[in-house]
């Protein structure tokens, strides 16, 4: 069972990835939110748990994002904050679960396997969830991420990232997209295929040091962090 922290705490954290581990739990730990949620496309976990005071993004912000785009994965809170204001937050931010520190290890370990008994073996994965390096679009809800931070797109815009990830790096031509996202025949000639690239490089890539729309010069457009 693969588990991410995070912990900005890094001798608690060492000690509780150390624990985990010893009861036959892999765990990966993070020490800021920003990078927490970089690092979720990198690899599939079972549970997250999360400190709420983390620097750059906090842990309830990191939980209601997560849940923004993955409603099943369970999420524990790990907080110094005990009030029960603070609690009601966590879970109106749809957390599974909240320990406040200090707390033993043990009862950690109960709460992970209930949490796991109540999940059950997932038997249908989530197939509307596409991760290309930070980028997240959620296809059921229509909503996309990148770098943890929600990106407006119009329906088309959506519509042609969407056809760009699923293609999977693959070039394709101006007369594919039109064909796929504009479900008809206009004149390729004209520049409207362009124009939508261009929108989606100012909101996906401006920003950020890794370009992910590239040109093929001559064939066409793909998707891709390389």
């Amino acid at each position: 069972m693969n588990i991410l922290l995070l912990e900005d705490d890094l001798i608690l954290s060492a000690e509780l990835c150390k624990f985990l581990e010893s009861n036959h739990f892999t765990c990966d730990r993070i020490y800021d939110g920003e990078t927490f949620l970089r690092q979720i496309r990198n690899g599939t976990y079972d549970l997250y748990l999360l400190d709420i005071n983390v620097p750059k993004i906090n842990g309830l912000d990191v939980c209601q994002t997560i849940r923004s785009f993955d409603k099943n994965t369970p999420i524990v809170i790990i907080s110094a904050y005990g009030d029960l204001s603070d609690k009601k937050d966590a879970f109106n931010r749809l957390a599974d679960d909240y320990l406040v520190k200090p707390f033993q290890f043990e009862e950690l370990i109960l709460r992970i396997n209930s949490l796991m008994r109540r999940k059950g073996p997932s038997e249908h994965p989530d197939q509307d969830i596409i991760r290309i390096d930070d980028l997240i679009i959620n296809k059921t809800e229509q909503k996309v991420y990148r770098g943890g931070n929600e990106i407006a797109l119009t329906l088309k815009e959506f519509q042609l990232l969407v056809y760009l990830a699923e293609e999977q790096g693959r070039t394709v031509s101006k007369q594919q997209i039109t064909e796929h996202v504009w479900e008809h025949n206009f004149n390729t000639n004209t520049n409207t295929v362009e124009v939508y690239i261009n929108f989606l490089r100012k909101k996906i890539d401006k920003d950020f040091k890794v370009k992910l729309i590239h040109t093929r010069s001559g064939f066409g457009y793909y998707l891709s962090p390389l």
